[in-house]
């Protein structure tokens, strides 16, 4: 499965993000935006807060990039023509100028290629522009990667998720810095930070946010089955232990 064909429930993820969109609200305001630069919001989702990315640049330009064509479809219904929407792989994604910022929240630790994700986003952003970014970092949901790990090696799952790659990549900050800084970042930290999330929808929260991939690899018959597996693995009360690793820098 290629980044541009990732499925995502767009109408269940809006349902269930606002503990993600608060953590972008954040990373937003470290953004240094006088309110006409060209802004490129990485893994943009249904587009939460890449409207408020709009609003900080009434003069400017906001450019979306997501690999779920179900989330730009939201995203379009969200922002109409105020913001540049692209159904693409970060990758792959060529503009015909470099971008004054990067802003991206909870997409990047879904990206294996991560030497390849910095060198990119070097490409896009033009000298002395500012990266600032969030994800999940090293020991992020440790307790439901332990309790999928043992559900992926069960039956009935077995055959269709045994040995598969983790969609995830829990990046360490010491690798990101080192990766930025051979990307070509002039000036760049990356460090951790914890965070509490207890959704109100177990359910819903981790086939939504959390487990698509896994309930993707498997017939339709199995993933309800899946679900249950896992979330009568988790301890009670249902409460995620994340991980985020926050990234800043500039060109």
């Amino acid at each position: 499965m290629t980044e541009t064909t990732k499925r995502w429930d767009a109408k269940a993820y809006q349902g269930v993000a606002a503990p993600v969109e608060e953590w972008g609200k954040a990373v937003l305001e470290r953004l240094e935006l006088s309110g006409d630069e060209v802004v490129l919001d990485v893994g943009c989702g249904s587009g939460g807060v890449t409207e408020l990315i709009v609003e900080k640049v009434p003069n400017g330009r906001v450019i979306g990039v997501d690999s779920s064509e179900e989330m730009i479809e939201a995203a379009r219904e969200r922002l109409g023509d105020r913001a540049e929407l692209h159904h693409a792989d970060v990758l792959e994604l060529n503009l015909p100028e470099p971008v004054d910022a990067i802003f991206s929240n909870a997409a990047f630790h879904w990206i294996g290629e991560q030497e390849q994700l910095y060198e990119r986003l070097a490409a896009l952003l033009r000298e002395g522009g500012q990266l600032e970014a969030q994800c999940g970092g090293i020991g992020n949901i440790a307790e439901v990667d332990r309790v999928v790990d043992a559900a992926n090696g069960a039956e009935p799952f077995a055959p269709y998720l045994r040995g598969r790659r983790r969609p995830w990549t829990f990046a360490r900050p010491s690798d990101t810095d080192l990766r930025l800084e051979r990307a070509g970042f002039a000036e760049h930290r990356a460090w951790l930070e914890d965070a509490q999330v207890e959704p109100k929808d177990p359910r819903t929260y981790l086939a939504t946010v959390i487990l698509r991939a896994h309930l993707d690899a498997l017939p339709e018959e199995l993933q309800d089955e899946f679900l249950d597996n896992v979330l009568g693995g988790m301890p009670r009360p249902f409460v995620l232990d994340y991980v985020r690793l926050n990234v800043s820098a500039r060109r």
